[in-house]
This record gives structure tokens, C-alpha cells and sequence, in this order.
């Protein structure tokens, strides 16, 4: 490490998940991370460093944790980085709104001794459930710093930074613990005492001891063979005398009296009002969540979903493709077929492909996700579909991952990490890939919708959720198991903030800029040198058996499935390349059929080169392949089905 390096205080965000730990972070950090409305969303790290006045901090967020004893992997991932990566400062975010719950994990950290700021965070949800937090009382309750804020609004965030910075400079002292029990508070006495000189503890022999008392683990590691430490007869001792005292077991007794003791300074903190009536967001809840009224409304809002996208982007679409047709022909005229008007007409396509056909669905796609999971209707939306998954063989916790697919399927990989079964992370990771992605729904949009009507393009959709439903029911039967039920947190409703949902269009608009659109537009390129030089009738001709003799498509769309893997849109925007004509003449070279023959092919095809990297990275190279043969095989069967039919 470096000096200017060891100069920056490290700063962990650390709370329960859904608490807006990774909004407040946003609002310190710039927006590096995304923030959501969906429990468990931080999957990895979050890292920037910061500077404030003349200090620069390091901060990072790490994933939502109940507990320092955790069975989910994505709360292993965060415990991993608290116990054996040096921390100076923790920044525990709490939410207001239920205040008691939060306090459980934050009486654990204080265990630990480090230097501790609480966020009192979601104060504006507290009110309006009639709850009034002190936060005097509560700084003098835990004996560390409280900084109220409201991350939505970016309210105390200069408090909280300071506050973190003085808890930096400041002398390391340790942190109020919770009053356990005189007996309790005997047995861990006992085994701290117990402890041999040389043994591995994690930041106190103390918080070591109840560690072990209440997992066997100290960081990480299993001491649930810990007599080849000297300590095993000990713990087992500890462990027996709890469970003689109360008649629970061990770990059930220190939960116990931590969920007391978070809820006495919860009473001694806090003034609950009686409301004389319920609130609207819980009277919508009821409507939102009824076991049949429900599914109405999340079918409407899949409905409304869909046509808006359609009705904003079909216009955008046409408005486009005008300018971009024009400046096509006129480089013809001038230049002809020269090499140079090759180049410059792929460099075109590339570019305006990606501003008349992709970005006029994709920027409302982005705008509708980023306001139902603000807004929180995505977590109630997993309550409902949780009785779906487990009829595919599945645990309610993938509907998460499902949803995230709807945007990218990476992300949504990636996500399969907080499943506890790898059972259920292989399965719902050979499923995602069939999700259609934002890239998949420009292109059924762009073509099916706006040649064919927005309801060819619905039944798109329709079908494709049949094909994962039947898929994941053939694939659990390879992989017989029953999965546990969804235990899911379901947040308050609230207003969206449009400043976060602007900021969520704005994150992934600069990601499709930076990692999309160059390969568009280098793909388009590429594909005009083929065409000039004539290449593309060597593949062309190797893949018309599939192309033609299959799918009764142009032979000359064949390359368009090979760069395809690259990214989907690519191979929306190199069929009018490929075929040498616009989308206002494209009706006159391929027919209604051959267009939705088409889609359902490229739509299926092999997940894109992200995706596959991606899929082989998380879960190895088996799975990826076959992910990759599945996709293929799916594509050609039902690629040729709908050929037969339509």
C-alpha cells in the first residue's frame, strides 16, 4: 500500500437489505452503484473513493445483510470483505421505518469495536407510519454517532461524510454493547476466558466468542471442529449451559435477547402514534396483493408495460429512420460502391441503427423498470410469482434474478448468487438466457410490432414465458429437488423520485454507449468490408442448409447470426445491411412470415457473447455450452414450428 493510499480512511456501508444503504451511497459516491426497490440487489462491491475538502475517503457498499450470521451467499460475500479486509470507519444504515428490526444487526457490529456511525435512514416513511425517531436519544442508547437522513432527497449527507471522517481521526474506542442477561453474559465471560492465547480472533475475543456460540464460525472459517484449537470441549460446554438455562439452543437464546434488547431502545427512541386510519399505499397493498385481484393487476401492468413501450417507441422509430434513409441515399449518389462510401455507409449504419431502432424502445424500457422497481411493485410482483416458480421447480428468490432479465441478462446472472441451493442457481441460470432482454426487445418491437401490430409482438412475449415455464419444468426433472418457500421483504409503496429514475435511465444508457453501441457500430463496418470484398457469400452459402433450407429465410441473412453473438440488436440492424435495402422497402424483400420466422430465431439464438462469458464465469463451462446448445436447439425447433404455422 501506498502512503498517499494509506492516507485514505476505508469506509464499509453495511445495513439490512432495502434499507437505501445503496441510495445513500449513490448520493455520496456519484452514482457508481445502482440502488433499487428489490431486496438483495447488491450482489457485489460497490467502490469510489471520494473527496471531501482536503480528505479523500474509500468508500464501499457492500451487499445487504440481516445478520453477521448469515445462510444467504450474497450476505457471505459482504462478511467476507467486514472480517478480513481492513476497515477504518463502518457506516451502518439502518431504516427508520422499522427501526426495531434494523437495530439487531447494528447491536452485532457494535460487538465488533470499530469506529461506527449510524444512518437513520427513511425518516419520511417513519412519519408517515406514524413513527417519531429521537435521534439524541438513540446516539446516547448505542453510544455512537446518529446522523438522521433522508438519502431519496440527499438530506445529512454532508453530516453523515463529516461524521464518518471524525470517526476516522478520532481514537478507537469500544462501541456500547447490548446488555445481555447476567447468566448470558456469564457463559460468554466463560468461553472468552476459554480462548487460547495464540487463538484466530476477529477483531475482540469477545465478538469471537459469541461468533462461535451462535455459528461455529469465527470469520468464515468452520470452528465447528475446534478442538484442534483447544476450545472445542469449551464451546460445547458454553453451548450446553444456554440451552440448559433457557431450552433453546444456543444460538436461538442470543437472538433472543439481541431482538429484546433492539426493541427497548426502539420504545425508549421512538413515539408510535395511533392512526385512525390506514394509509393509501396500505390500502393499495390490498388490492396489490390479493390472491386473485393481484394477478389482474400484474397482467395490466405487463399489458400497459408493453403498448407504452410500443406506442412511445414506434414514432421515435419512424421519425429516425427518415433522416437516416436520406443521408443513405446520398451517399450513394456520390460515392456509389467505392470503398470508401462502404465505410462510411456501415460507419452510418452502426451509428443511426443504434438512434432510429434501439434507443427509441430501449430508453422507455429503462424509464418503466426504473419506476415499478422504485416504486416498489417488483417485490410484490416475486410475491406473486412465487407459487409460478415453485411449478417450475424453482425457489421464489429467482424471480428476482427473472426480473433483472427483462434488462440484461448479465446482471441477472450475476444475481443468481444470492440463491442458496446451486441446484437452483444452475437451473434458473440456464433459464435467464431465454428471458427476452432489452437487445431482444428492440428487435421484436422494432420489426414484429411495427411491420405486424403490437399484438404478433404480445404473442411474442406470451410464448416465450411459456417456452421458460415448459423448459424449467423439463430441466427440474433432471434435477429433482424441492425448493424452500420465498421468505422476501416486501418494501413500502412509495412516489418514485424522478431524480433516481433519471439517474438509473442516465447509468444504463451510458453502459449501452460505451459497450453496445461500439459494437454495433463496429459490427455494421465490419459487415460493409464483407460485402464489399464479397466474404459474405462464403458464409452465407455454408449456412444456407439452416438459413434457406430450414427457415425459409434469405440466404443473404445468413452472416447476420454471426455477429449476432456479439449483441442481438446486431443482427436487427445488419438485415437491412445484409438484405442492401431501408426499412421502408424491407416489407418488399422479406415477407410478414420470413420477419417472424426471423425473430423468433435471432431471438433465441445463442445468448449474446456478455451473456455467455458471463454464464461461464458464475456457474463454469459446462453449463455455459450447455446454455449455448440449449438456446440453438430451442431456436432451430421452434424457429421451423413457426415456419410450418404462420
Amino acid at each position: 500500500m501506498t502512503p498517499t493510499e494509506a492516507r485514505e480512511p476505508v469506509v464499509l456501508f453495511i445495513g439490512q437489505p432495502n434499507c437505501g444503504k445503496s441510495t445513500l451511497f449513490n448520493a455520496i459516491a456519484g452514482h457508481k452503484v445502482e440502488s433499487t426497490n428489490f431486496p438483495g440487489s447488491t450482489v457485489r462491491h460497490a467502490h469510489s473513493r471520494v473527496v471531501v475538502g482536503d480528505a479523500t475517503l474509500n468508500i464501499i457498499d457492500l451487499p445487504g445483510a440481516y445478520s453477521l450470521c448469515p445462510s444467504d451467499p450474497a450476505e457471505k460475500v459482504a462478511l467476507t470483505h467486514l472480517f478480513r479486509e481492513k476497515s477504518d470507519v463502518l457506516i451502518n444504515v439502518v431504516d427508520a421505518s422499522i427501526l426495531g428490526r434494523s437495530l439487531e444487526l447494528t447491536l452485532e457490529i457494535l460487538e465488533m469495536g470499530l469506529p461506527i456511525v449510524v444512518a437513520l435512514n427513511m425518516l419520511d416513511l417513519a412519519e408517515k407510519k406514524g413513527i417519531s425517531v429521537d435521534p439524541v436519544k438513540l446516539e446516547a442508547a448505542l453510544g455512537v454517532r446518529v446522523v438522521p437522513t433522508i438519502a431519496v432527497h440527499g438530506r445529512g449527507i454532508r453530516e453523515l461524510v463529516e461524521a464518518a471522517l471524525e470517526a476516522a481521526a478520532g481514537p478507537r474506542r469500544p462501541s456500547l454493547r447490548p446488555g445481555w442477561t447476567p447468566a448470558v453474559e456469564a457463559r460468554i465471560g466463560e468461553l472468552v476466558g476459554a480462548l487460547p492465547a495464540d487463538f484466530p480472533v476477529v477483531f475482540n475475543a469477545r465478538f469471537t466468542a459469541i461468533r462461535l456460540i451462535e455459528s461455529g464460525e469465527a470469520y468464515g472459517g468452520d470452528f465447528s471442529a475446534a478442538s484442534g484449537l483447544g476450545i472445542g470441549t469449551a464451546l460445547e460446554q458454553t453451548r450446553a449451559a444456554l440451552e440448559a438455562d433457557r431450552g433453546l439452543p444456543a444460538y436461538e437464546v442470543l437472538a433472543a435477547e439481541r431482538h429484546h434488547q433492539a426493541q427497548k431502545i426502539f420504545e425508549e427512541t421512538s413515539v408510535v402514534r395511533r392512526r385512525t386510519r390506514r394509509s393509501f399505499p396500505e390500502r393499495l397493498d390490498d388490492v396489490l396483493m390479493h390472491p386473485f385481484i393481484g394477478y389482474v393487476v400484474l397482467t395490466g401492468v405487463f399489458l400497459a408495460f408493453f403498448f407504452i413501450i410500443f406506442k412511445a417507441g414506434s414514432p421515435l422509430e419512424a421519425f429516425f429512420l427518415r433522416p437516416l434513409e436520406s443521408a443513405k441515399a446520398a451517399i450513394d449518389a456520390r460515392w456509389g460502391r467505392s470503398l470508401w462510401a462502404t465505410l462510411l455507409d456501415g460507419l452510418l449504419q452502426g451509428v443511426g441503427g443504434g438512434v432510429a431502432i434501439v434507443l427509441p424502445y430501449f430508453i422507455p424500457l429503462l424509464f418503466l423498470m426504473a419506476v415499478l422497481e422504485d416504486a416498489g411493485y417488483l417485490a410484490r410482483a416475486g410475491f406473486l410469482l412465487d407459487t409460478f416458480m415453485h411449478r417450475l421447480g424453482l425457489h421464489g428468490k429467482s424471480v428476482s434474478p427473472f426480473v433483472l432479465g427483462f434488462g440484461c441478462n448479465v446482471p441477472a446472472i450475476t444475481a443468481t448468487r444470492t440463491l442458496e441451493s446451486r441446484r437452483d442457481r444452475m437451473l434458473t441460470s440456464l433459464l435467464i438466457p431465454f428471458i427476452p432482454c432489452s437487445a431482444r426487445t428492440t428487435i421484436i418491437l422494432a420489426l414484429v410490432a411495427f411491420y405486424l401490430g403490437p399484438l404478433w409482438a404480445m404473442g411474442f412475449y406470451v410464448a416465450n414465458l411459456v417456452l421458460v415455464a415448459g423448459l424449467g419444468r423439463i430441466l427440474s426433472l433432471f434435477l429433482p429437488s424441492e425448493s424452500p418457500g420465498l421468505i422476501l421483504e416486501i418494501p413500502m409503496l412509495k412516489v418514485p423520485s424522478p431524480r433516481l429514475i433519471a439517474l438509473k435511465v442516465y447509468l444504463h444508457l451510458k453502459a449501452f454507449v460505451r459497450l453496445a453501441w461500439p459494437l454495433l457500430i463496429g459490427g455494421s463496418v465490419v459487415l460493409s468490408l464483407f460485402q464489399y470484398f464479397r466474404w459474405d457469400r462464403t458464409f452465407n452459402v455454408v449456412l444456407a442448409p439452416l438459413v434457406s433450407g430450414l427457415l425459409g429465410l434469405p440466404r443473404e441473412l445468413g452472416v447476420t447470426l454471426i455477429f449476432g453473438f456479439l449483441r442481438k440488436e446486431l443482427s436487427l440492424v445488419m438485415l437491412l445491411q445484409a438484405l442492401g435495402t431501408t426499412f421502408q422497402e424491407l416489407p418488399r424483400l422479406i415477407t410478414k412470415e420470413q420477419m417472424v420466422v426471423f425473430t423468433v430465431f435471432v431471438s433465441l439464438f445463442i445468448p449474446c457473447l456478455s451473456t455467455f462469458v458471463t454464464l461461464w464465469k458464475e456457474s463454469g463451462r459446462k453449463i455455459a455450452f450447455l446454455s449455448a446448445g440449449l438456446s440453438v436447439g430451442a431456436a432451430l425447433v421452434l424457429g421451423f414450428i413457426v415456419r410450418l404455422l404462420v
